[in-house]
């Protein structure tokens, strides 16, 4: 009889008008609103065309962002334009993909809008791009001019032209910046000087007299075939002379600036709260990172409940070895026993590029379409020190290959056992996956498909980790407690960061709190409390974005059950490309009612 039942109760859901009725026809693209993005895309590359650099755009290689204060106050106002010609385009008369590029542009839009409301009368204004926060161990020309060197095409004598113009004007950009960290001075913009104490060192190598030493030096060490032979002396020479007469002279009186006036100058409070924007500014800044609406309070205590959680499994790995002696024992163990660590720069590269392969055979048990640009891993540069392991991406339109940037400086700083999950953060199946999977989507406008978000971008990566178990890493208790710690510091990045700016935490006590729960050394966790430090709330998004992929998998499975893909649902998590949080959980729960319906329409089978 239930039998009977299940088959009338089937039957007349399949004849039902409702689910066999066709699917109301999508309005067609609209051409006025790509229109709209397209322009505004190439306004932005316009107005910082070293970005048009980093994406492979060419045409702009030879340009620099104007940092003046007009220039400034025009980016304002062009944010406030395009708010209201967007908002002229009603979500309900476009498609499903132009209403996700539109809601997705007002969210970007509308968050500039409200930070820049926070630095009325000032020159500079929100994101990376005018922030008053130009400076420090995060941020700086010092980093970025030698990331832009890397990212720069270097193919024809055109390339080396277009680059020597760049440095040609290094000085002027400098001396804006100047500008710009005077007037935070003046209104109270400026970070800690406690967490700015190692920034003038940074600057020794750009300002020092050899110019062969600093990163802008290196593509004159090297000419491609493209290059004739005359052309290459002509151009060392130039590289060498602005380098000398120029750059380096800018780089020691900004050096010298931030040391002796900028640092005395800057404030005592370490809190996000302390600055002039108040609470509201940090509340702001938890926002655009986590592009969530939770409070500090309610990460705060998300943060704590996952350090107790992390810790419970730590606590099983140094069991499950045998180890005799304490956790913190153990932690001092990892950090000084030699088998831990490689002794040759080559040695880690090579065992990285092993760990790359493995991970690549196993994508395509999770992944049902890969992207075809390819990732390789290079040597950080010596002057980065002990940054951490990072992913430079590859050009939008695939012209050049996304790296994995592994760091080989202080190898006894640099422990194995944290290599497979850092690997699989930073290439695949993390950032690389990710953001090469996004510039290759052609159907989509070019600002959705280079778009960013911590929450997102940097939650994928850290879920991504989690897919090692699934990909047959970890099976090294060792490389499992690397996998741990990493995840612990993403954890109580959660608990610092908000303790740090809305809860009164300090440095000291902070830095002994990250290395006490990760294992991570003193220096490196005093790096990372700085980093929390200059740069509030950005920290947040990695643990914030895991944990909500992974609440919108076990929703999925849940909903599901044996009809669950993991393939389709990390389609269904990357085919938007980067998107708000808010965003991925509705096309998410999209995805999980057609996939409803398909399980109802095949039920027979």
């Amino acid at each position: 009889m239930k039998r009977f039942a299940r088959a009338a109760l089937v039957a007349a859901l399949l004849s039902s008008p409702a689910l066999h009725a066709a699917p109301p026809a999508e309005p067609p693209p609209n051409k006025a609103l790509a229109a709209f993005f397209e322009r505004e895309f190439v306004r932005g590359l316009k107005e910082v065309p070293e970005g048009a650099t980093l994406l492979g755009i060419e045409g702009y290689d030879d340009k620099v962002t104007d940092f003046s204060p007009a220039a400034v106050e025009r980016r304002k106002a062009a944010v406030r334009t395009s708010i209201a010609e967007l908002e002229r385009f009603p979500a309900s008369s476009l498609n499903t993909q132009d209403r996700i590029s539109r809601d997705m542009m007002l969210f970007d839009l509308k968050l500039v809008e409200r930070e820049n409301e926070f630095y009325k009368g000032q020159p500079f204004g929100a994101g990376q791009v005018d922030s008053w926060a130009a400076v420090s161990s995060m941020a700086g020309p010092e980093l970025f001019m030698a990331y832009l060197a890397r990212a720069t095409p270097f193919r024809r004598a055109k390339d080396y032209d277009n680059y020597l113009k760049r440095l040609e004007s290094a000085p002027a950009t400098l001396a804006q910046l100047t500008v710009r960290l005077r007037a935070g001075m003046k209104s109270g913009w400026v970070p800690p000087a406690e967490a700015m104490q190692k920034v003038p060192e940074m600057f020794d190598v750009f300002a020092g007299s050899d110019v062969t030493a600093t990163p802008m030096w290196t593509p004159f060490t090297t000419f491609p075939e493209g290059v004739p032979e005359p052309d290459r002396k002509r151009i060392a020479d130039a590289g060498r002379k602005v380098l000398a007469e120029k750059v380096h002279p800018a780089f020691a009186a900004l050096q010298k600036f931030i040391r002796d006036e900028y640092i005395p100058a800057c404030g005592k409070s370490l809190a996000a709260t302390s600055l002039p924007g108040g609470p509201a500014y940090y509340a702001l800044r938890v926002r655009e990172a986590t592009t969530t609406t939770m409070t500090p309070a309610e990460i705060h205590a998300v943060g704590l409940a996952e350090v107790a959680r992390i810790r419970g499994e730590m606590d099983k790995i140094v069991g499950t070895v045998g180890f005799k002696g304490s956790f913190a024992d153990f932690l001092e163990f990892l950090r000084k026993d030699p088998q831990f660590f490689h002794s040759k720069p080559e040695d880690r590269l090579r065992a990285y590029r092993d760990i790359a392969k493995r991970a690549d055979a196993e994508l395509p048990k999770l992944f049902a379409e890969l992207p075809r640009t390819p990732y390789g891993i290079r040597a950080m540069e010596a002057y980065e020190g002990d940054n951490s392991d990072h992913y430079s991406p590859g050009a939008l339109d695939g012209s050049r290959a996304g790296f994995f940037e592994a760091n080989v400086n202080n190898l006894e700083k640099r422990p194995s056992h944290e290599m497979e999950s850092t690997l699989l953060h930073e290439a695949v199946p993390g950032h690389h996956l990710q953001t090469a999977r996004a510039n290759e989507l052609a159907g989509l406008p070019k600002f959705r498909r280079s778009a960013w978000y911590v929450g997102y971008g940097e939650g994928w990566a850290l879920y991504a980790e989690s897919l090692g178990f699934e990909m047959g890493f970890y099976k090294d208790p060792y490389q499992h407690f690397g996998r741990l710690m990493n995840e612990m510091l993403r954890a109580c990045r959660l608990v610092i960061d908000t303790g740090i700016h809305s809860m009164g935490w300090q440095r000291e006590p902070s830095i002994k709190y990250l290395a006490d729960n990760t294992g991570y050394g003193v220096d490196y966790a005093a790096a990372e409390v700085d980093r929390y430090i200059v740069i509030p709330g950005q920290a947040l998004g990695y643990k914030i974005g895991e944990l909500k992929i992974k609440a919108l998998r076990a929703k999925a499975i849940a909903a599901l059950g044996e009809r669950f893909d993991v393939r389709s649902f990390h389609n269904a998590v990357l085919d938007d490309g980067a998107v708000p949080l808010t965003v991925l959980e509705a096309r998410v729960d999209e995805w999980i009612a057609r996939r409803k319906v398909a399980k109802v329409a095949g039920a027979p089978g």
